[in-house]
């Protein structure tokens, strides 16, 4: 007669632990996909805009590059990547435009509005500055652990471009400045078509950043269809 074969407490535990382990994973892959697929939606519903918007007037908007729509993780605190997953799911109307910054690899989308919905799953246009493809100072924030991070590496004579409705418009970066949190002349209006990068600073701060960090860039071309 076999005997009954009894699990030490020590193994039931290792078969708990892997067991959730397997439930963790495959939930993190799901929640992933499913925030990667709404990003590649807002992306491409900017895009049909573009188009659409493009066939009304007979003109081509931009110089036809297609957007890559997975960002690049690997500077982006932990917590940050699962906030932008679930920004991607509590909303989603499109982008206002994407501004790029080839030289670092950055391509963000930019919706309108800086709240945390918006700063999880992209950069936000900063409400009372200026409005897209129009003259004046353009304010524009993101998170200093996700999108924006890249910021740490900017230099003065980089480019960026911001692709929107209308067409595509390139500026070079002409400063960059640390300021305190009140100092908010950076985002004062210009004359001319300006872009104003914000987010905190340092890039590396445990906790609430003291101080924001402001990247202005003036305009260098446009390709703005009237």
């Amino acid at each position: 007669m076999r005997k009954k074969s009894h699990k030490s407490p020590l193994h039931i535990l290792e078969s708990g632990f892997l067991t959730l382990g397997i439930i963790l994973l495959v939930s993190f892959v799901l929640i992933r996909g499913w925030g990667d697929y709404q990003s590649w939606s807002d992306i491409r519903a900017f895009e049909q805009a573009v188009a659409s918007e493009s066939a009304a007037t007979g003109h081509v908007a931009g110089n036809g590059t297609r957007y890559s729509t997975e960002p690049d993780y690997s500077l982006w605190n932990k917590k940050r990547i699962a906030d932008y997953h679930a920004g991607n799911a509590a909303r989603d109307d499109a982008p206002l435009a994407i501004l790029s910054i080839a030289r670092l690899g950055l391509k963000v989308p930019v919706y309108n509005g800086t709240d945390e919905i918006n700063l999880n799953r992209g950069a936000g246009r900063i409400k009372g500055t200026g409005w897209i493809d129009l003259p004046g100072n353009l304010g524009i924030a993101g998170h200093r652990d996700g999108f924006f991070r890249v910021l740490k590496d900017i230099e003065v004579g980089d480019r960026m471009q911001l692709l929107t409705f209308k067409g595509k418009t390139e500026f070079v970066v002409s400063s960059i400045t640390i300021v305190d949190p009140t100092d908010v002349s950076v985002l004062a209006p210009t004359d001319a078509s300006t872009i104003t990068l914000v987010t905190c600073y340092p890039f590396y701060f445990v906790g609430n950043a003291p101080k924001r960090y402001i990247v202005r860039a003036e305009l260098l071309s446009s390709q703005v269809e009237s």
